[in-house]
């Protein structure tokens, strides 16, 4: 049975769920078939909830049942409390991208627990970080430690995973959020933005686990926050796409707008992050890079660049390699569901693509 606090705590997090979800208590009852007062109790925490309430407010709510029952991690950035006279959209998706981080973890632990994953090290710069110098001198660290060279990185989801940290692409929208609790780095990133959005997202909460998120003390405490999301920028940048990329484009008398798009489509890296390589390299001043702003390549151009490839990064991949491999090998031995396993997949899979459980009787 559960203390006081507890429910207090369950009711805290219906009230923020339902903020973020822009509903007041009158609709939530009314989808719950409950009076307002009872909203206005569960939140409170003077009212208890059972399970099949719980599972409704899941559903109605849109978040996972076990959000409303797994201890509340500390996130790397730290969001003010929902609140209804201050509520934004941009605080709705901040706690959206909270829950389903929350949710990521818990998943993660369950699988630790029932013995069918072990989670990868975590890697740390070994340097304090200063400025944007330092921060780009991080990043072709971790290329160097990966052996990845200075070419496009075909996987961003198998390079956190290797240095630690491990990502899910979740359906919520926003960018990203990412915490170390423990020995566990985690991250979530939003499926809803394009894929060069998204690999830049997944490498800037990299650059929190390896860089120094704002807690930390290998950034200088003269730093404000909002510079030390520059150094975080700069860090993804150039892991993304290096400046030495463009050396043959350096080369060129006249760096063609065709070079640069080239450039973006074989490293997957946007428009905008491209240019501000382009720049950071030196073939293109500001004012350049002012002009090819106000042109971006369409889908076509990009692709065309490629010789039509699929580029799946962080797309039909929503789990890390591991993780994925450790839910097939639990649901094999019956220590899960069909119906978990397609959950802890996040979409990567449905109930038909999995295996026959290790003790089924096969179809004669």
């Amino acid at each position: 049975m559960k203390e006081p606090g507890e429910w207090a705590d369950i009711g805290e997090r219906v009230r923020e769920c339902r903020l973020a979800a822009d509903m007041s208590q009158e609709q939530l009852a009314a989808a719950l078939r409950l009076d307002r007062t009872m909203i206005a109790k569960i939140e409170r925490g003077v009212r208890r909830v059972d399970a099949l309430e719980l599972a409704k407010l899941s559903s109605v709510l849109k978040v996972p049942l076990t959000y409303f029952l797994a201890p509340a991690p500390l996130v790397v950035s730290r969001r003010a409390e929902l609140a209804d006279d201050t509520l934004t959209d941009a605080a709705r998706q901040s706690y959206r991208l909270e829950v389903a981080l929350s949710a990521w973890l818990a998943d993660i632990r369950q699988m630790i627990d029932v013995g069918g994953f072990s989670p990868p090290g975590i890697e740390r710069y070994p340097v304090a970080i200063q400025d944007a110098s330092d921060a780009r001198r991080a990043a072709l660290w971790v290329r160097d430690r990966l052996d990845l060279g200075r070419g496009p990185i075909d996987s961003l989801m198998s390079v956190c995973e290797r240095l630690g940290q491990l990502v899910a692409v979740v359906e919520v929208p926003g960018e990203g959020a990412s915490l170390v609790e423990d020995d566990l780095a985690v991250a979530v990133v939003s499926r809803q933005g394009d894929p060069g959005r998204r690999r830049a997202t997944a490498a800037h909460e990299l650059g929190h686990l390896i860089v120094g998120d704002e807690y930390s003390t290998d950034i200088g405490v003269h730093v404000s926050r909002d510079d030390r999301e520059a150094l975080i920028d700069a860090f993804a940048a150039e892991l993304l796409i290096p400046v030495e990329a463009f050396a043959a484009v350096r080369r060129s008398e006249v760096v063609r707008r065709e070079d640069l798009v080239s450039l973006a489509a074989r490293f997957r890296t946007s428009w905008s992050l491209t240019i501000r390589q382009a720049v950071a390299s030196g073939v293109i001043d500001g004012n350049a890079a002012r002009e090819m702003r106000r042109r971006n390549p369409t889908r076509a151009e990009l692709m065309e660049a490629v010789g039509w490839a699929p580029q799946p990064d962080l797309e039909t991949i929503r789990v890390p390699p591991s993780y994925a491999h450790a839910v097939v090998e639990s649901f094999k031995r019956s220590l899960i569901t069909a119906s978990r396993a397609v959950e802890l997949m996040r979409g990567q899979i449905v109930a038909a693509d999995l295996p026959l459980p290790d003790d089924a009787e096969p179809d004669l």
